[in-house]
């Protein structure tokens, strides 16, 4: 059995840290951090950095791993997690995700992801992004909730490639290409899924819209209270609790 963790933006596999070491303490020590490419990856020259690009890159990643899967997303991962076992419910075993109100039909992105999807307003904005020092740019994570240790971490491997990679993504996924994405929710429900709901996450969606999308997919929802979109940097501890207890269930 291998868990598998798939991050988001604008982020590298150094978001998963702390939650890698307490998994550990908990007896879950086969894990591996898959890095979407231009997000702490290379990206590879017949790559595309598009929504379906990704699910396409995950699929292809999960089909190498040896023995059943536990799919755990966060942010655009928990996208891309949530496209690939629509396409494919049968490579993983358990699934989860803390963006399953994006492809609920009345999501709208937020303000940073509108402006990303803009033409030159988006450009502005990833240029600013990318051409902090990392010291700032590690500074404005922590202002949006991720915690020091790990935005130290995590600033340094945000680049002009990772910048690229953000606004085709986005651009690639306006509305209504994730609502209609959505329409294959129920595939989802092939496979146990959990829903996680950080209580302070506002990017992702109404809590109608996550639950409704949450019961579409057949997922089972767990609020994190108190914790908002990074919520594996602010209790590692509690989140592994949280997902080994999931996963033992469907074991």
């Amino acid at each position: 059995m291998t868990v598998v963790l798939v991050h988001g933006v604008p982020e590298t596999a150094a978001v998963w840290d702390g939650l890698v070491d307490d998994l550990a303490a908990l007896g879950e020590s086969d894990v591996l951090r898959l890095s979407p490419p231009g997000f702490g990856a290379p990206i590879p020259a017949d790559f595309t950095p598009t929504m379906d690009g990704y699910r396409d890159w995950l699929l292809a990643e999960l089909d190498d791993v040896d023995g059943p899967v536990d799919l755990v997303g966060h942010d655009w991962g928990g996208g891309h997690a949530l496209n690939a076992v629509m396409a494919r419910p049968e490579v993983v075993r358990t699934w989860v995700s803390d963006v399953v109100g994006l492809f609920d039909a009345d999501y709208v992105w937020h303000d940073l992801a509108q402006a990303w999807q803009t033409p030159e307003v988006g450009e502005a904005a990833v240029a600013d992004f990318t051409s902090m020092s990392d010291a700032d740019r590690a500074d404005f994570l922590v202002g949006a909730g991720m915690s020091a240790q790990i935005a130290d971490r995590v600033s340094p491997g945000i680049d002009d490639a990772m910048g690229h990679s953000i606004l085709t993504l986005y651009r690639s996924a306006a509305q209504p290409v994730p609502a209609t994405a959505g329409q294959s929710l129920a595939a989802a429900a092939g496979r146990p899924g959990l829903a996680l709901m950080p209580s302070e996450d506002h990017f992702v969606g109404t809590d109608e819209q996550k639950r409704r999308a949450a019961s579409r997919a057949g997922a089972h929802v767990h609020v994190l209270e108190g914790l908002g979109h990074w919520w594996m940097t602010q209790d590692p501890a509690g989140a592994a609790r949280v997902l080994v207890d999931f996963w033992r269930a469907h074991r």
